[in-house]
């Protein structure tokens, strides 16, 4: 039980250490081509691999360029990782693009549309979801 909860500590460390490190570290122009928000951090039991899941906002294009430089920029975030965490091997690190906002916001766009259209069919009444007074 003491190992999940180390695992879980050095993840949260590492993500914290790697958000200051999208900021000030990484000086690849890729990488600051979109707004990159960290969604998870996975840290295998041994502490030797790591997997990064980020979300990119911004074009597909750019998105792909930011990773390719979050990528590129993977050997430097090991060493820093390793320097600030005061490791003795610092774990692999690897990116992942998380697209899970993206289909959220693509699902909240389908349910709006989808509500807009029964609206327009007579099919609800208006604001049938807020209590009406009697």
């Amino acid at each position: 039980m003491a190992q999940g909860r180390r695992v879980e500590r050095v993840a949260a460390l590492i993500r914290k250490e790697t958000s200051e490190l999208l900021i000030n570290g990484i000086r690849d122009d890729r990488v600051h081509q979109g707004m990159v928000s960290i969604t998870d951090v996975e840290v295998s039991g041994d502490l030797q691999h790591c997997k990064i899941f980020v979300s990119i906002f911004g074009e597909e294009s750019n998105r792909l360029q930011v990773l390719e430089g979050l990528r590129a920029a993977s050997g430097y975030l090991r060493g820093e990782l390793g320097r600030r965490l005061q490791m003795r091997r610092a774990p692999e690190v690897v990116f992942h693009l998380d697209r899970g906002i993206e289909k959220g916001t693509s699902v909240l766009g389908l349910l709006n549309r989808l509500e807009d259209e029964r609206q327009e069919r007579g099919e609800i009444p208006p604001s049938s979801d807020a209590l009406e007074p009697d």
